[in-house]
């Protein structure tokens, strides 16, 4: 029996989704954030070392990081829907994809968000506030917002001209691409990418999606 180890407002929640459209049987353990330090609790430590989520328990043992989950998942009970594209271009396309979420959207991403945390918290003594402001932009201007700027451009494009990532079905390259998305269309970063919104829309209208948020519970895509 297959374990989804399941953390609110995480990146499981995408796995949730996965796990709902290839009707696989499975159980769910959810875990709530800390309230202060908004981390993963302690209990996950015994699920993997690493102590986060997402983690897929299954006969074999614990698997970590949704990419791996993923490819699991699929390899093992993916069969007309969610299957790894056999054409080899759109191979290659789905094998980009699942790397591009976490090597090049993510890292950006988590910056912005780091850095905007420590700027709340740089506000008081209220001098301190223009230096730390100074500081924080100019680290995000030298290389966080330039970044992500190109990555979302590449994804807009792509989506204008595409309706998955790999293929004309959605597959794995699609669930690993719905977490910063959403969170991007969520927080109102993405109203001027048209193509990305659409595509975000798309997914969430999708009976197996809203399975996942009714067993999920509480998600705040931003």
């Amino acid at each position: 029996m297959l374990t989804l180890h399941h953390l609110n407002n995480s990146r499981s929640q995408r796995i949730l989704w996965l796990l709902e459209e290839l009707g696989v049987e499975y159980k769910l353990e959810t875990y709530q954030r800390d309230a202060k330090t908004n981390l993963a609790p302690p209990e996950l430590k015994a699920v993997h070392p690493l102590g986060r989520s997402p983690v897929l328990t299954t006969d074999d043992g614990a698997v970590a990081e949704s990419g791996a989950i993923i490819e699991y998942l699929i390899r093992h009970y993916a069969k007309e829907t969610f299957s790894t594209p056999e054409d080899a271009s759109m191979h290659q396309q789905y094998l980009f994809w699942m790397h591009f979420a976490e090597g090049s959207l993510m890292p950006p991403l988590v910056a912005n968000l780091v850095l905007e945390k420590a700027r709340e918290k740089a506000s008081k003594p209220f001098f301190i506030k223009p230096i730390a402001n100074k500081l924080i932009d100019g680290i995000l201007d030298a290389y966080y917002r330039p970044n992500l700027e190109q990555s979302l451009r590449y994804v807009e494009s792509y989506l204008s001209s595409h309706d998955w990532f790999a293929g004309n079905a959605p597959t794995g390259a699609d669930v690993q691409m719905i977490f910063p998305l959403e969170s991007l269309v969520a927080s109102g970063r993405a109203s001027n990418l048209a193509a990305i919104t659409a595509w975000v829309n798309k997914v969430h209208d999708r009976p197996a999606y809203q399975r996942a948020l009714e067993k999920g519970g509480e998600y705040a895509y931003a």
